[in-house]
């Protein structure tokens, strides 16, 4: 970015990322709130892409937001984002019904580390000693949290850590699809809810939700408090999806997953106390200090190796313009 303090383009990259970060944080409890009484989470996540798609038509027919015309090639392109995507969202969504919070981010905090790989595997190069000591501290923290984990439940595990691969793979692709296309975080989340659908709809089907989940969902929906979480929900998975192609535009692939790992202290501190608490272990609490740590350690080391790549290239600038 290289933009100084309070330059315009500062300001909006620090806008995006706390939008992103407090949007991201806000979401998991929301989504853990609704499957704690409704555990359709294939479901939910269709609803909250045909809301997406239905806000971001009808404003643009009322001039509210703009947005490019839907066009195939750009839409044979972006298919692979929404997969992923999709995949991310639903692994996530199906981990929460049996993984307590403070366990469902701190293995979400792996996803550095699949970054770090995916970049060794693109032939990025070998990354600092920091950022490496920094991530294997990160997951060693998941594994004696684990051990700690008095609800450890297998099923929910694998799932989260799946979540950790697609997510790896949708940030990548958002990062490169907004900078090739000159695509806006509007377009993205119109294409995404768009070509997100057809492959829900047969999700629903095929795993046997549909159309029995609809027929639950009707029945909840005379609750007040729930029909409450829904539409929260359905406007946070709006907000949330803005914000992340937002901030992976305007920032990087990277910024969008330090910015996650941030949030995550204070998703695990609250994740303790909020929706029923979690029961404490000191293996448990130990390897979430240490995942944390992790985490934080990650983001300034990354600050650094950015800091650091900065410097070398502006004396470089400054030589080739004298010449």
């Amino acid at each position: 970015m290289g933009a100084e303090a309070g330059d315009p383009s500062s300001v909006l990259s620090l806008a995006a990322a706390f939008s992103y970060g407090v949007a991201s944080m806000a979401m998991v409890f929301v989504n853990k709130a609704i499957l704690m009484q409704y555990v359709h989470s294939m479901t939910l996540l269709t609803l909250q892409q045909i809301a997406t798609a239905l806000l971001i038509h009808f404003g643009q027919v009322l001039g509210l937001s703009k947005r490019k015309d839907f066009n195939l090639i750009t839409a044979k392109k972006l298919l692979p984002v929404s997969i992923f995507y999709n995949a991310n969202v639903g692994f996530a969504l199906a981990s929460l019904k049996g993984v307590n919070i403070p366990m469902y981010i701190a293995i979400k905090r792996i996803t550095p580390l699949a970054v770090l790989v995916s970049g060794c595997v693109r032939g990025k190069g070998k990354p600092p000693a920091q950022v490496t000591l920094s991530v294997i501290c990160t997951a060693a923290g998941v594994l004696i949290a684990a051990l700690g984990d008095f609800s450890f439940d297998l099923y929910g595990y694998c799932m989260a850590l799946t979540s950790v691969f697609f997510q790896t793979m949708y940030l990548i692709l958002v990062e490169k699809s907004g900078a090739e296309d000159g695509l806006s975080s509007v377009d993205l989340m119109f294409y995404n809810s768009v070509l997100s659908l057809p492959f829900l709809f047969f999700l629903i089907i095929a795993t046997g939700e549909f159309p029995h989940s609809l027929a639950v969902l009707s029945a909840k929906t005379a609750s007040l408090s729930f029909s409450v979480i829904l539409v929260i929900s359905l406007v946070m998975g709006i907000v949330l999806n803005f914000t992340m192609f937002w901030c992976t535009i305007v920032n990087s692939a990277l910024t969008t997953t330090i910015v996650g790992v941030l949030k995550g202290v204070g998703s695990t501190t609250l994740g303790f106390v909020l929706l029923g608490g979690v029961e404490v272990h000191a293996l448990n609490v130990i390897g979430l200090v240490i995942n944390t740590f992790g985490g934080v350690w990650y983001s300034y080391a990354k600050y650094r190796q950015k800091k650091k790549a900065t410097w070398k290239i502006q004396p470089d600038v400054e030589s080739h313009a004298h010449k």
